[in-house]
């Protein structure tokens, strides 16, 4: 006997379904160009409303997903509605109120809606600071009602947090999590208990690998989806194809056990987690659904020896590095190409760099700030092959202190904008060879220098800091960099992508 799927309030007004039904396969289906029809397509989402899993997860990029869940809102304008939870994934550029109000009106138009259940944000790359400014606009419309709640996708334990310091209303942050990638088990878990941001996973099954139908099976040479592409890039990364069978094994074991299948254990593991409000479980429409088998997963729960037994095979495989979303944004990426180019045609920078007017050998970064002007410097300056970068603090616009408050918070946007200076003069966190950190409360060293070993932990430049009487305004941290490259002025670092 199965139980009926239960709900998690995510906010006022707004419940949604443990079991969250994913349309990013909608893309893969429609990529040689042929469209679903909308009102078959939701006919079969039809399917899971009145099985009780009423919560459909898509984008903006997930091909006709919104239009295909407008068709079926359609059907419920005079009762309760199925619940939409879009994305929105601009290019890194400027996020003006004009640009952040299309947006998000193309999200409701095409789901045909007057407010859109959960819009969650996505940014490809921190080191360009308008996804602050996106987040704060968001935040105004859905003031206006045009969004019931705000969330935000891929973003890591630091920036989250840096996002709910700065005074943005988040309630989700939507991430890879599964039984293979169980990097949100880390910091990002820790800001979730502090803040009451849930976590929504997606990833659970990899991709339908973590399934009965691989159980013992050997390593596949042809894969033909972007799905599974992608999640066996995090299989590799986990340590491999052994590793991965040894969970298999193990989920089984548990599985006979509670009469189910290794997708529920899974997808049960990762529901269990305290973080997590919801799982996203895809559907693949018009060729097969799962809501029988994912019924069953409400119907046991697992106890102490099916955690021990889990955990056991975890040791088998090895942590996928970084923190959650840098598959998106450092190499090497975990994605179904192995880089961004399904997503973009090339990661566009926050600033660009202009030759010194006073000497040939000599490059700037000007970001803009009314500062450079007033005071007569510029953010970054590369002379040869030295860079300089002066010091700087969390400020976003000409006086706005960026997380007032939060010493940690500030000193990650502040490495943001000199990681985007490098960036700009050809160079990565790889080529930093000294940074100076003044604070003036020595009560934020530990939290300030572990903001700082997010970034050079493995790096390790030479480092001062030193608490000095007093920083401008709200300020708690300000910090200054230097930078040698290898190569010839004009010609990039041989290394990228460690920021």
């Amino acid at each position: 006997m199965t139980a009926a799927p239960p709900r998690y309030p995510l906010t006022d007004g707004l419940e949604i379904s443990r079991i969250v039904t994913g349309l990013w396969q909608v893309a893969d289906i429609e990529k040689t160009g042929n469209l679903l029809n909308p009102e078959s397509a939701a006919d079969s989402l039809q399917a899971y409303v009145d099985a009780g899993f009423s919560t459909f997860d898509m984008a903006d990029h997930y091909g006709s997903a919104e239009i295909i869940s407008g068709q079926l809102l359609a059907r419920y304008r005079d009762g309760v509605s199925p619940q939409a939870c879009t994305k929105w994934c601009p290019e890194p550029g400027p996020m003006t109120a004009e640009i952040v109000r299309a947006g998000v009106q193309e999200r409701l138009d095409r789901l045909g809606t007057d407010c859109i259940d959960l819009l969650q944000f996505h940014w490809w790359s921190f080191e360009h600071p308008a996804w602050l400014d996106a987040l704060h606009e968001m935040a105004l419309l859905k003031e206006e009602g045009l969004i019931k709640a705000l969330g935000v996708t891929n973003f890591d334990a630091a920036h989250l947090r840096l996002a709910l310091s700065d005074g943005i209303p988040l309630v989700t942050n939507q991430v890879s999590f599964s039984m293979i990638d169980r990097r949100a088990l880390g910091p990002l878990s820790e800001v979730c208990a502090a803040s009451g941001v849930r976590l929504l996973a997606y990833g659970t099954l990899c991709g339908g690998f973590l399934s009965d139908r691989w159980l013992g099976k050997p390593e596949p040479d042809d894969i033909p989806d972007w799905s599974k592409m992608k999640y066996k890039r995090f299989i590799d990364a986990a340590g491999g194809w052994s590793g991965f069978q040894s969970i298999l094994t193990a989920a089984n074991e548990v599985a006979q056990k509670h009469r189910v299948s290794i997708a529920n254990i899974a997808t049960r593991w990762t529901l269990e987690q305290q973080a997590v409000a919801g799982v996203i479980v895809g559907a693949r429409i018009g060729e097969s659904d799962h809501i029988s088998d994912n019924a069953n997963l409400f119907s046991f729960t697992l106890d102490k020896d099916d955690q021990d037994r889990l955990a056991r095979a975890f040791c088998e495989t090895d942590a996928v590095p970084g923190d959650c979303g840098d598959e998106y944004r450092r190499p090497p990426f975990l994605t179904a190409s192995g880089d961004l180019s399904h997503h973009l045609a090339e990661m566009p920078l926050a600033h660009s760099a202009a030759d010194a007017t006073h000497r040939p050998d000599a490059k700037q970064v000007l970001t803009g700030s009314d500062w450079e002007e007033i005071a007569g410097y510029c953010r970054a300056h590369r002379i040869g092959n030295r860079i300089l970068v002066s010091g700087t603090t969390a400020v976003a616009g000409l006086a706005r202190a960026v997380a007032p408050g939060d010493a940690a918070a500030q000193t990650t946007y502040i490495l943001d904008k000199i990681l985007a200076a490098l960036t700009a003069l050809g160079a990565s966190a790889n080529d930093v060879v000294r940074t100076r950190i003044y604070i003036v409360d020595e009560n934020d060293v530990l939290e300030i220098s572990r903001a700082h070993g997010r970034v050079f932990a493995d790096i390790k430049p030479a480092n001062t800091l030193v608490v000095v009487a007093g920083l401008i305004g709200d300020h708690k941290v300000e910090i200054e960099a230097e930078a040698l490259l290898k190569g010839p002025l004009g010609h990039a670092s041989d290394q990228h992508g460690a920021a």
